[in-house]
């Protein structure tokens, strides 16, 4: 037998056709993404999320010479988020991207590993995260729920929670 997944987004030509609410959460990931530290790969990730409480939170990747040791905007992003506001729902995210080699017209999608951490985010919160991704110009899309992006995450109630 064979099964299909699939999912539906919006495209947005321009980030003029979203409301104000997520042109603002757009623009607040552009300005953190100048302040990315990727110096060695020359990819800059900006993302803002906005909370149940109306604050927008914002992160940016940095990296480290031993590649491992870096993180993903995303992932520090929902750990500040978490750590900071415990208590606070996150609502929707705005990733946004920069590289220094050429331009990007097309938005591109978190990594494994961030979709897992965010997959398992919005499973604990029992509710949707919707996420805008743009690149440095050109088109956003707008997802519904992160498991659009990662339909057969991870997850099992056979490992012990303490």
């Amino acid at each position: 037998m064979i099964k299909k997944l699939d999912f539906s987004y919006n495209s947005y030509e321009s980030i003029n056709e979203l409301n104000s609410k997520d042109q603002k959460l757009l623009k607040s990931a552009e300005q953190i993404l100048e302040k990315s530290y990727s110096v060695y790969s020359g990819f800059s990730v900006g993302a803002a999320a906005l909370l149940s409480n109306g604050e927008i939170v914002c992160a940016n990747n940095q990296e480290n010479v031993a590649y491992p040791s870096s993180m993903c905007a995303e992932r520090v992003l929902f750990y500040y988020c978490k750590s900071n506001f415990p208590d606070c729902i996150i609502e929707k995210v705005a990733i946004t991207v920069k590289a220094v080699e050429k331009i990007i017209d097309e938005p591109i999608s978190p990594c494994g590993a961030c979709r897992q951490v965010m997959f398992e985010y919005e499973n604990n919160q029992d509710k949707k995260i919707k996420i805008l991704l743009k690149g440095e110009v050109g088109n956003v899309y707008e997802i519904d729920s992160i498991t659009d992006l990662l339909p057969l995450g991870f997850q099992t109630d056979v490992l012990k929670r303490y």
